[in-house]
């Protein structure tokens, strides 16, 4: 039946295309979205920052409010239809879709799964293989983090039992390497590394992306609101989107703008903060921005059925669609 309704969705799409192209004016009256954004503020929304500040949303007839509270609140907000859109990491739909939840993705915002595993050099990691008889510290056995370093064990062959994976009951990787409490950690590639070297260490960093293709965070909605609003769907991602191809091209001006956003962007902090944009565009690169690879589903959903967090695969197509992103995209990107 999910297969059904989603083949449905994207005749739909088809026979709408055309409102796209006339780029219609968004209501007369604001609607108000909450977004839940599974993070605190941070430099790596500047796309929706950019995209509010210049107005894009307005200009869409959405009201947008940024609420900075826990990922899986955002799953359960929007798969219950209490809320229409939320930003999650790709692991969040199969499992939502799992338990019942009928959400799915509408555009994959980081195009590389950000998840890696970085040491001090003289720790001699340089690759999966030398993680054999290492301590690998992990905020906990949940999460991204914990899917991806699953995900680069099973890639390469590795065993579980020849790495001792270490539960650091938060996220205090950074730490945990530099104190030597663990041989290793797992975090986001532009994040954690990034702070190590700041403070003057020679760091490795092994990139899950190398090795697995997992989808990497985006935009969630539901089924429903595909079905019964298509247009609120598209107005968000184009707003979106004219975001993100602002970003891309201007990084330094929605570095700018996301200071109003973001506290401590300014001053000492400056540069570091610089360093997590510039090493976060390269995540969101790509021909069309916001595309879902179909392999990247079926790798991710085999990595959450090996590590028992699902049962089986399930529908995998019925978790996302591109049918949004590919209309749109080309249009952002001349301008409209």
């Amino acid at each position: 039946m999910r297969r059904r309704r989603f083949f449905l969705v994207s005749g739909i799409l088809a026979l709408t295309a055309c409102q796209a192209l006339a780029g219609p004016p968004g209501p007369a009256t604001p609607t108000p979205i909450r977004l839940p954004m599974g993070y605190i503020a941070n430099v790596q929304f500047a796309p929706f920052y950019v995209a509010v500040e210049k107005g894009y949303f307005a200009q869409e007839g959405i009201q947008l409010s940024f609420d900075y509270s826990f990922e899986t609140n955002g799953v359960q907000l929007v798969g219950a239809g209490q809320l229409p859109f939320a930003l999650v990491s790709g692991e969040q739909v199969p499992l939502a879709r799992a338990q019942g939840l009928p959400v799915v993705m509408i555009a994959q915002w980081y195009q590389r799964y950000p998840i890696a595993i970085f040491a001090r050099a003289e720790k001699g990691i340089r690759s999966p293989q030398d993680l054999r008889g290492k301590t690998v510290g992990l905020p906990g056995f949940f999460g991204a983090s914990y899917v991806g370093f699953k995900a680069l064990l099973y890639a390469t062959g590795i065993p579980e039992e020849e790495v001792r994976a270490v539960d650091l009951g938060g996220f205090t990787q950074v730490a945990a390497v530099r104190e030597g409490k663990v041989d290793a950690a797992v975090g986001y590639i532009n994040n954690e590394p990034l702070m190590l070297r700041r403070a003057g260490l020679d760091v490795t960093v092994i990139d899950v992306a190398d090795y697995a293709a997992l989808v990497g965070n985006g935009i969630l909605t539901n089924e429903r609101t595909i079905r019964d609003q298509p247009d609120l769907v598209r107005r968000f991602l184009r707003a979106f989107l004219r975001g993100l191809r602002d970003t891309l091209r201007n990084p330094k001006e929605a570095f700018e703008i996301s200071k109003k956003y973001v506290e401590g962007l300014s001053g000492e902090n400056e540069a570091a903060q610089w360093e997590v944009l510039q090493a976060t565009l390269p995540l969101w690169e790509a021909e069309v921005p916001g595309r879902s690879d179909p392999r990247a589903w079926e790798e991710m959903t085999r990595v959450l059925v090996r590590m028992g967090q699902l049962k089986e695969p399930g529908d995998i197509h019925a978790a996302y669609t591109n049918a949004f992103v590919e209309e749109l995209w080309p249009l952002v990107e001349r301008g409209r």
